[in-house]
């Protein structure tokens, strides 16, 4: 059966042609964002491309064909991740880089990713065809796996570049069909030995700049195609568990039950306060809890449940984890029950320096856009590669801020001045 696919048609409804100058072509951004959205296509109009799969390669291969025609030199390391590298008039210079994934959730949307790659890719096919040669080497980086849907644990590629993932981890990791990384990466056309190689020397690197759908509704209520990443969230989960008195729910008093679950509920609750308390950008959410025995007639003995809390800058974040962590011996102890709290996760947010932010602020001005600052909530690979390198993050306006979704959508119009943005910014680099 042949699924009709509208996205051509739907990206290039209503777009100003006038957008596309400089180099930049509007009309190829929509066709390959068209293409791409093929590979792993879904009866809804989504993506199905998980991280080592045959849709992510193929996705890999179809970029790989598009940096050959740019005149990229491009290789692939034994994690899957795929640099196209334009050789700089200054070839001693320092690498700047942009990049993205091209992997999907189970369901996924067709800009997540894939913009973040086309739009550092049509940064070297403006220079083509106006004819500019950089003054240093740029590269073209896919990373493999970003989104985690193989593992349940995303950023593989990125991670495997630093040489952040061990042998511990290594050989712990099982994919959904229970197959463990070796097999997977031996399906995938690689192995152990070649994925442990794929750590890099971040010496050579000045500069990795992404851009990224925003996957949230700032941009859209500031009525703005184009934002500045104020920095990445770190995250630190923690696992609370409160433990009562299980009993009947229909002959034990009220005065006097030790029940969890109404501890709990009332934890929640002061979760939800306290982020404001700290800082204007920290969040903490409940969003998994279990509730043991869980009988409709049965006081609960025990109930166990997981807070995410996030923030750009590591001492608000610590600092919220210490409220929240307080609180919950807090309400344990007027409710004469017991609390146990483990931190289970703890990633270092990163910031972006201030002289970046200036420098895209002044891109965006150029364009007549007025800067918008937004921290990201969300992990990407930027935020690894910012452990050991300047980093810097544009986000392009989402629709209602729906990600991870058929429904997820940029327009184009967004998307080509995102792409603008971008190659003022890595041009005004390149001079420095």
């Amino acid at each position: 059966m042949t699924i009709h696919n509208p996205l051509l048609e739907d990206l290039l409804k209503g777009f100003d042609t006038s957008l596309s100058h400089s180099g930049v072509n509007g009309e190829r951004i929509a066709r390959r964002l068209y293409e791409l959205s093929h590979i792993g296509f879904t009866q809804v109009g989504g993506v199905k491309r998980p991280g080592f799969s045959i849709e992510e390669k193929s996705a890999k291969a179809l970029v790989k064909k598009w940096m050959y025609g740019a005149g990229l030199d491009v290789s692939e390391d034994g994690a899957g991740n795929v640099v196209g590298r334009l050789k700089g008039a200054n070839q001693d210079a320092k690498v700047i880089a942009s990049g993205s994934h091209v992997d999907s959730v189970p369901n996924g949307g067709n800009f997540d990713g894939p913009l973040g790659v086309l739009s550092a890719l049509e940064v070297v096919e403006a220079w083509k065809d106006s004819g500019f040669t950089p003054n240093k080497p740029f590269e073209v980086i896919i990373f493999t796996d970003e989104e985690g849907s193989r593992f349940n644990s995303g950023l593989s590629g990125s991670r495997a570049m630093a040489g952040e993932i061990n042998e511990e981890e290594i050989q712990r990791l099982r994919d959904f069909n229970g197959a463990d990384l070796e097999q997977v990466l031996e399906d995938y056309g690689s192995s152990i030995r070649d994925f442990k190689n794929a750590k890099r020397d971040f010496n050579e690197l000045e500069l990795f700049v992404e851009v990224h759908i925003e996957q949230g509704k700032k941009l859209e209520q500031e009525n703005q195609p184009v934002g500045i990443v104020s920095g990445i969230a770190g995250l630190a989960w923690l696992e609370v568990e409160f433990y009562g008195e299980a009993g009947h729910a229909g002959n034990t008093p009220m005065i006097g039950r030790k029940d969890p679950l109404v501890a709990a509920a009332e934890f929640i609750q002061r979760v939800s306060e306290f982020p404001q308390k700290v800082s204007g950008t920290a969040v903490a959410t409940v969003g998994k809890m279990a509730v043991s025995p869980n009988g409709a007639n049965v006081i609960p003995e025990k109930v166990s449940l997981n807070v995410d809390i996030r923030d750009i800058q590591e001492q608000t974040r610590d600092q919220l984890v210490n409220l929240i962590t307080e609180e919950a011996r807090n309400i344990a102890a007027k409710r004469e029950i017991q609390v146990e709290i483990k931190q289970s996760t703890k990633i270092q947010p990163i910031p972006i320096a201030e002289n970046l932010k200036e420098k895209l602020a002044e891109s965006l001005k150029k364009f007549g856009i007025k800067p918008t600052y937004i921290p990201s909530g969300a992990g990407h690979d930027a935020m690894v590669l910012g452990k050991h390198i300047p980093v810097a993050m544009l986000f392009v306006r989402s629709k209602e801020g729906i990600s991870h979704n058929p429904k997820e959508w940029s327009s184009l119009n967004d998307c080509v001045a995102g792409i603008h943005v971008l190659k003022d910014f890595i041009e005004k680099k390149m001079m420095e």
